[in-house]
C-alpha cells in the first residue's frame, strides 16, 4: 500500500474502556473519540491493537452494553472509506464477527505483516509472545479453547458479562501493575521476540501494545520496536508518515 501525500497511518492500543467502571472510564472514552474525530481528516488507515475494552464477549445475539460513542465513531470512519484494522488483545479475545459485520472492520487474532511505502511492519497486540510468561500462556489456552468458550456462552449474558468484568478489573487477568514497569531491553520479552523474528526476516517496524508503556527501541540500524503505551495514563499513539514512525501524546 502506498500512502498518499499528506496522509498518515495511525496506531493506538489499550484503552480498557469500562475499567474500573464505565462511569469512571467515560472521560477517557470521550477523549479517544475526539482523537478519532481529529485524525479522520488525514488518516490513510487506522490500526487498533487490542484491549479497546476492558472486557468484550460476543454471544450469538448479544454484545456488551455501552461504548456507543466509540462504536459509532468507528462506524462513521469505516463508512467514509478509511480502513480500520483491529487486533484482539487479551481482554477482548472473544470477538466473533460483530466488528466485521457491523463496522466492516477486519479482526486479527495473531500478529500480521503489512507493507506501506516499501516499509515492512509486523503488527499485533503483543500478549503471549516471546520467552517466559508461561502462566499467562496457559491461561490464554483456556480462554481460547472452543469448549470453554462454548460453556461460557451458555451462561445468561447478564451473568456472564458481570462475572467476566469483575474478574477482569478485580484480578487484573492480563494487565497488572508489572505492565507499567520497564524491565530493560535484555528482559523485555517483546524486544526478545522481535530480535528472534529478525533472525529469519527483516522488518522495518514491530508495532505492539499490551505493555502499557510508550517505547521506541532500536533493534538494529534498520529496525525499530514500537510499543504504543495506553489511553489510561499516557494517551500515546503512533504515527507513520510514509518514512518514519513516531510516538505522540494526545
Amino acid at each position: 500500500m502506498q500512502i498518499p501525500k499528506g496522509k498518515y497511518i495511525y496506531f493506538a492500543s489499550d484503552n480498557h474502556l469500562g475499567a474500573p467502571t464505565k462511569k469512571a472510564s467515560f472521560p477517557r472514552e470521550k477523549k479517544f473519540v475526539a482523537w478519532l474525530d481529529e485524525i479522520k481528516h488525514d488518516a490513510a488507515a487506522i490500526f487498533l491493537l487490542g484491549d479497546l475494552f476492558d472486557f468484550w464477549m460476543e454471544f450469538k445475539t448479544v454484545v456488551p452494553k455501552g461504548f456507543t460513542r466509540t462504536l459509532g465513531k468507528l462506524a462513521e470512519i469505516s463508512d467514509s472509506g478509511i480502513p480500520i484494522y483491529y487486533f484482539v488483545g487479551n481482554h477482548d479475545l472473544w470477538m466473533n464477527g460483530y466488528f466485521e459485520e457491523e463496522l466492516n472492520i477486519p479482526v486479527y487474532h495473531k500478529p500480521k505483516e503489512f507493507t506501506f511505502n516499501n516499509k515492512t511492519f509486523l503488527i499485533g497486540h503483543g500478549d503471549g509472545l516471546g520467552p517466559g510468561d508461561k502462566g499467562y500462556k496457559r491461561m490464554k489456552k483456556v480462554f481460547t479453547n472452543p469448549f470453554c468458550k462454548w460453556l461460557f456462552r451458555w451462561l445468561h449474558p447478564d451473568l456472564g458479562v458481570r462475572m467476566a468484568q469483575h474478574l477482569s478489573v478485580k484480578n487484573k487477568l492480563i494487565s497488572g501493575d508489572d505492565d507499567a514497569k520497564f524491565l530493560g531491553e535484555d528482559n523485555e520479552w517483546l524486544v526478545q521476540y522481535c530480535k528472534r523474528k529478525l533472525e529469519g526476516k527483516h522488518r522495518d517496524f514491530f508495532v505492539f501494545g499490551h505493555r502499557h508503556l510508550p517505547l521506541n527501541i532500536d533493534l538494529n540500524e534498520n529496525s525499530k520496536y514500537i510499543n504504543l503505551g495506553d489511553w489510561i495514563q499516557y494517551y500515546t499513539y503512533g504515527v507513520f508518515d510514509g518514512e518514519t514512525m513516531e510516538l505522540k501524546e494526545y
